[in-house]
């Protein structure tokens, strides 16, 4: 069993957060759900192929807010996979919070960038298979 289904969040601006998760989504090889629609924007699957990731206006009506210490992570199958999601996103309105590579806090095999959305949401994307090179 899967144990996520999809992940939602909330945007000011639909058609600029699209453009946004359009670029980011695509250097990952992921195209837009079928089950998308002219309120919701999703990429992945539909819900009975796997995991989705959608955004939306907030339902209540008030402003979006970034949840401070919350954070996607999405998978990479490369590195190169992961600076092209990063390029992507500093290209279409985010903003880095830190530059593709390997961490000292983390093992030598894990190859991640982090960007904020053009909301501020903070999005992670990792390739845990890294070869370091011999040096």
């Amino acid at each position: 069993m899967t144990l996520i289904l999809y992940t939602t969040l909330g945007v000011s601006d639909l058609v600029r957060s699209a453009a946004f998760y359009d670029a980011v989504f695509a250097a990952l090889g992921v195209a837009r759900s079928p089950d998308s629609t002219a309120a919701f924007i999703g990429w992945g699957p539909d819900y009975d192929g796997g995991v989705s990731f959608w955004i939306c206006k907030p339902f209540d009506g008030r402003p979006m807010s970034a949840g401070n210490g919350s954070m996607v992570a999405l998978r990479a199958d490369s590195d190169a996979q992961v600076i092209a999601f990063h390029d992507a996103a500093v290209a279409h309105g985010g903003t880095s919070e830190g530059l593709p590579g390997t961490r000292p806090y983390y093992e030598p095999s894990f190859f991640v960038a982090y960007v904020r959305d053009p909301d501020g949401h903070k999005l992670a994307c990792a390739f845990h298979r890294h070869v370091p090179q011999a040096g």
